[in-house]
């Protein structure tokens, strides 16, 4: 006689589909043939387990067990029992509602999720310190407004795929255990069309132009990546449509060179100027200005830093320094007086050196030059 599915798993009429799926899964993982190998009555006793749940976990089919008993699933009755071939399928509907959590959520059809979808854009670093809205035009699939993404003509619906029953995959036995791949007459769709939409070719979308209005947060760097959800390539047949990426190259300044939040500017000064010392204003990438006082004797090189007017952190308060480095310039296109006064200021130098660096280096010249003659 065969035995009552509730008994074989321990739980009473009245228990509700979690308080089954607990119980069975406790007992499976006991009686697993993986975890007793060659022991036939544990084989056994886990066909049974997996038969008693196949049952109680449907809702049709236990309402047809409690009032007819194992009957409803003989000859004659509701349908016939599970043999080998239908016991294996319904194994892996079991395994796969049980266990499927561990690899990614359970049985799915496949994925009819639209293509995701990169836009470039170019910004000025003026852009990229204020931030931007701005409206860019993409290229991607939209949903078919013949068919509203169905793919269907007129008022036909997709239906179930026959191959697969609707499931977006067959399966193949192999002794005790099945392959799952995707079905070939949906390619996973788990539907077909047989009357495609004339506009999209049953597909559901079309090419299309769209215009998306971008916001830019302040602070972004060369390569940030914005991501708008959604506004990618629309999904096969109604499926859900991909994102968008939008990666952003900031063009190069004219004036700034951009390391981190920190900003660098190179000035030229007049030599006059670094000799002599004086004030001078340099620009900021914020439109301000800010003054710097320069010593006399000023190098090429010398670097000034102006805190709080460098670039705003992304999604912060804080803000980088403006670096300030002096290049100073030589003189060009002398007149013949300009050209006396410098040769009369090199002959009046007296004991002191106006110019160390230089001095310094062709000594250390002279001194290399003598020690290769010894």
């Amino acid at each position: 006689m065969a035995k009552d599915f509730y008994e074989l798993l321990g739980v009473g009429r009245e228990a509700d589909e979690a308080t089954i799926k607990k119980a069975y899964r406790k007992l499976a993982m006991q009686y697993h043939p993986d975890r007793n190998p060659g022991d036939k009555a544990a084989e056994e006793r886990f066909k049974e387990l997996s038969e008693a749940y196949d049952v109680l976990r449907d809702e049709e089919k236990r309402a047809a067990y409690d009032r007819f008993g194992h009957a409803a699933f003989t000859q004659g009755g509701m349908g016939a029992r599970p043999g080998a071939q239908d016991f294996a399928a319904s194994f892996s509907d079991i395994f796969d509602d049980l266990f499927g959590e561990f690899m990614g959520g359970g049985r799915q059809r496949s994925s009819t999720r639209g293509a995701d979808l990169r836009y470039n854009l170019e910004i000025a670093l003026e852009d990229a310190f204020h931030g931007k809205k701005t409206t860019i035009r993409v290229p991607s699939s939209v949903a078919c407004d013949t068919c509203h993404g169905t793919g269907a003509d007129g008022d036909s619906k997709p239906t179930a795929c026959r191959t697969c029953a609707g499931r977006g995959k067959v399966r193949m036995q192999q002794g005790f255990f099945t392959i799952e791949r995707t079905c070939p007459s949906c390619h996973g769709a788990g539907q077909v069309i047989e009357h495609p939409c004339r506009s999209c070719g049953g597909s559901g979308r079309v090419r299309r132009d769209r215009n998306l209005s971008v916001n830019i947060p302040p602070g972004v760097e060369d390569g940030t990546r914005i991501r708008l959800a959604g506004e990618g390539e629309a999904g096969l047949r109604t499926g859900p449509a991909g994102d968008l990426y939008i990666f952003l190259s900031v063009s190069q300044h004219r004036l700034f060179q951009r390391s981190g939040l920190d900003l660098l500017c190179r000035v030229p000064i007049p030599m006059v100027t670094a000799a002599l010392g004086g004030d001078i204003e340099v620009p900021s990438i914020d439109g301000s200005r800010s003054k710097i006082s320069i010593p006399s004797g000023l190098q090429t090189g010398k670097q000034f830093r102006v805190r709080g007017k460098g670039m705003p952190q992304l999604r912060g308060q804080s803000r980088g320094d403006l670096y300030v480095e002096f290049l100073v310039e030589t003189p060009v296109n002398l007149t013949k007086r300009q050209r006396e006064l410098l040769e009369e200021f090199n002959g009046a130098g007296g004991s002191k050196s106006h110019s160390p660096e230089s001095e310094g280096f062709f000594a250390k010249v002279k001194e290399l030059w003598d020690d290769l003659r010894d």
